[in-house]
This record gives C-alpha cells, structure tokens and sequence, in this order.
C-alpha cells in the first residue's frame, strides 16, 4: 500500500546543506500497522511529511496503492492520505468549531449527507453530538485528539499517516488512543505508518518497525522479532534496553551514540 524507494531529502545548499533523509526504503503492505522509531531528529516526521505533501523537494520514489505520489497536494492524493499531528490544540482551528473543522473537508471535497458524515464519525470515535458546537479550547487532550482523527477519517482514507499521537496526552489518556486507533484500524482495514519514540507503543499496535537515525533505516523486523530480542544493529539493542529500564548511564549512552 506505501512504497518509497530511495527516498532523499535535504535543506540548504552548499556548506550549509544537510542531508534530512538518505536513501529510504520502507513498504508497508495494506491493512498493516508499521511502526518508525528512532531518536529525535532522525527523520520520522519527515518521512511521514513527504508521504503527505508537506514536503516536496524530495528524491525518490513515494506511492500509494500503486500509484505515484506527485511533487505537490491533490484533491485525490487528500482523499487517500491523511495525517494526524502530534499535537492535538495546535493542528486544530481555535476559532472553528468542532462541526465546522469535521465538515470543511467535506465541502472542499463535494460530499453530501454531510450532517449524517459528521454525527457517524463523532459516534465512530466516541464523541457524542453535542461535541459539535463546542470549540477546541473546551476540550480535553484527548477530546482534541479524537477529534484529529476523526478529521483524519472524514475523507475516508486508505492511509493515516500518524505523528506520535499519543505523545502530548497524558498516560491515562493514551492507551484510550491507542485502542480506538486499533479499532478503528480493524473496521476499516486502514494501513497505519506510525512515529513514534515509545517501543511500547510499537509493541501494543504495530506489527512491524523501521528503526532510523540520522536520516536512515538501520534495519526493518518484525515487532515480535524485536520483542524476543532479534534486532540485529547494536542501536536497536540500546533502544529496547533503554525503554525497559532507565538509567543515567543509559541515558548518556543515548545520547552520545
């Protein structure tokens, strides 16, 4: 369903140019959940901003479902990609209500029934109707978060592209998430790329991972071959460690590897 081949992305030029992604590969099948993990600034969010549009200087090769991904947003690159952003307040309009952030898209696309649209999605990811005439700032983090995915969702997309969307809530909140995206997931058959730093989330939604640093994929597995200690690179090995138990000396580890 995703296919980029020999993805490379870079800013500046001359002594000031630096290389943001080298020479990715990543293939996700349809109806997987495939994960990205890796430190800050190793490219994640890149990756999923040049499947999304928001990048369009890249070389490489991006396809959906088979079709090739042009250099710039199209209605029906829209209406078959959608992201949901790390931060829930900031990625929603604080001026538009709930119901005009669910129906824009729904206009802009030419969609009928759009009343009917709204309150199934609300219901879908456990907003009841009356969220519809409240506004961002009167909601919970996970409210908001909820109604990022159902903006997401309201175009019908083959594939979320998902920005750690659980990292800005809090603990009580994220598992919630985490489950209505696996739900949502399965009635749907959608196909998830998702960023993330926390392994266990990987563990709990995804069924295979791309560990990345400095721009490039150090190796692809399975989460249950990650799980039962099968990673091959030594920096994978550190990350799992580092996400079971916590230590300074680990901590520096990280940091300087």
């Amino acid at each position: 369903m995703i296919e980029i081949n020999h993805l490379n992305l870079a800013f500046g030029e001359g002594e000031k140019r630096n290389q943001v992604l080298d020479d990715v590969n990543i293939s996700v099948k349809a109806g997987e959940i495939y994960g990205l993990v890796g430190e800050s600034g190793s490219g994640k969010t890149t990756v999923l901003k040049c499947l999304a549009g928001l990048f369009t200087h890249w070389d490489g090769e991006l396809a959906i479902d088979g079709k090739p991904l042009e250099k710039r947003i199209t209605q029906e690159r829209c209406r078959r990609v959608q992201m949901v952003f790390q931060d829930p307040y900031g990625s929603l309009h604080p001026r538009h209500t709930i119901g005009d952030i669910l129906e824009e898209p729904l206009q802009i696309h030419g969609f009928k029934e759009r009343d009917r649209r709204i309150h199934a999605l609300l219901d879908k990811v456990g907003l009841n109707r009356a969220f519809r005439d409240r506004y961002p700032h009167q909601l919970s983090g996970g409210q908001r978060q909820r109604v990022a995915i159902a903006r997401a969702l309201i175009l019908e997309p083959q594939v979320l592209l998902l920005d750690e969307p659980t990292s800005a809530l809090d603990v009580s909140v994220q598992a919630e998430i985490l489950n209505l995206l696996a739900e949502l997931q399965r009635e749907s058959n959608l196909t998830y790329l998702m960023v993330t730093h926390d392994l266990g989330v990987i563990a709990h939604l995804c069924q295979k991972v791309a560990v990345m640093q400095y721009g490039k994929i150090l190796e692809s597995l399975t989460v249950d071959a990650l799980v039962a200690g099968q990673a091959k690179t030594d920096y994978t090995r550190m990350l799992v460690n580092a996400s079971q138990q916590y230590s300074r000396e680990m901590a520096r580890e990280v940091a300087v590897y």
